[in-house]
Formats: structure tokens, sequence, C-alpha cells
């Protein structure tokens, strides 16, 4: 189905419809917090990463913490030349071959099974949804200084600092779904002291269902912070 598509310009709206047909994980865990992106976040951030930067189409590509492959098929299907994706939990990834085959990008993506300290070598473009540290503090920190030492293009999602209500409603009435905000200070100190630089971060609305037993809503709205990231030296 990607074949065809890779070297042409595909429409937002055609990729949230092939990544609305990616299998989401059936079996969540909440310690490794396990919230499946939706369509339309993943969407925003690899048509920016592909369309504006240009860091997708023929580029090999990281996806850390895969899960399901959400991503990483989104990437291939904009006309990634290669996918890797990695993730601790082999259930999930069971289910990221599953989506590969269906999806017809089974030649192009590769899923491993580990942490990603597994992961060497290096990549055109990392893209990835880390954990946010809400059960682990600080978790998504490594992941940073994985991508970092992996790549000198990262497109990440991490927590945005607070609730922020009026935040949220204007990203509601968005027609982009995005809006560009200010950096959280300790994050960008701390990518800044990785050898990275904050190109841009961009707030996008997430909408979950009731996933955990702790849930009180039927879907909960939240702010997550997408940050584009490049690494000033080459290692």
């Amino acid at each position: 189905m990607a074949t065809n598509a890779q070297k042409r310009l595909i429409r937002k709206l055609d990729l949230e419809r092939f990544l609305s047909t990616v299998q989401v994980n059936p079996t969540p865990k909440v310690e490794l917090e396990q919230y499946t992106i939706s369509e339309r976040v993943a969407a925003n951030m690899l048509y920016i990463a592909a369309y504006t930067n240009n860091d997708i189409v023929d580029k090999t590509v990281l996806d850390l913490g895969c899960g399901t492959g959400r991503l990483g098929l989104g990437a291939a299907f904009l006309g990634a030349k290669t996918v890797l994706g990695v993730d601790i939990d082999k259930a999930a990834l069971n289910v990221a071959v599953i989506n590969s085959q269906n999806t017809g990008l089974l030649t192009n993506t590769t899923w491993i099974n580990g942490d990603i300290s597994v992961i060497n070598g290096h990549f055109d473009t990392v893209i990835q949804n880390p954990p946010f540290g809400v059960q682990t503090r600080n978790v998504d920190r490594a992941f940073i200084v994985k991508a970092l030492s992996s790549s000198k293009k990262i497109y990440s999602l991490h927590n945005h600092p607070q609730v922020d209500k009026r935040l949220i409603n204007m990203l509601k009435s968005s027609g982009s779904g995005f809006l560009e905000v200010h950096p959280s200070p300790f994050l960008k100190h701390f990518i800044e002291q990785h050898d990275g630089t904050v190109k841009a971060v961009y707030a996008l609305l997430m909408t979950i269902p009731k996933m955990f037993n702790f849930h009180t809503k039927t879907n909960h709205d939240f702010v997550v912070d997408f940050y584009i990231i490049e690494r000033n030296t080459t290692k």
C-alpha cells in the first residue's frame, strides 16, 4: 500500500486514516506508561518531520519505545528508507509485526525486543513517544540521551509542564491541531547539557480513552509537547 505513495506528497488526512488501521496495544501496562498516541498527534509529528524538515522520506528512521509501531509505520508509509523500532514489551512488538504485515510494510521495517540501550549505530532521524516519567521519574531523559547519541535529528513527545485548560481550549479550536510554545527550562537545559539544541516546541492535544482502573473519565484531554531537537556535534 505504501510503495506507490512513497515518492509523492501524502495528504495529512490520508496519513491519519492509515494510522487508524494500525492496531493498538491490547494489554497496555501502566508501569510502562503505554498510552497509544492518537492518529492526529502522530500525523502532526510525522508531517512536520517529513514535509517541513525533510527528515523522513528516503531516510533511515529509529523509533525508540515503538510500541505497536504507529509512529514507525507512519514514517514507512511516508517513504522512509528503513525503520527500526525497539521496545521492551514483547507483546506490543508482536502486534507491530502483525501491523507491518497488514499494511504491506514488512520489508522495510524491523522490530527489536529489548531496552533502548541495545541500539547501536547512526540513523538519519529518531522519532519517539517515550514514557513521560509519571511512573518512573525522569525515564524520558534516558530516551533523550539515547536519541542524541543515535541521530542528529530528533522528534520527541514529552509531558507539558502543567495542566493548562486555556491551552487545551485553544488547541481544540485550532485548525492545525498544534501551537508553538516555549520549552520546559529544565528539559531545555538537559538537552543542551547533552550537546543538543531545541529548535522548536509545539503543544498538541492528546485524548486517551479510559484504559486503567484509576481513570475516572471516559476520555481524558491533556497537552503534550512535541520537541524538535538537533544534535550540535557529530559523534
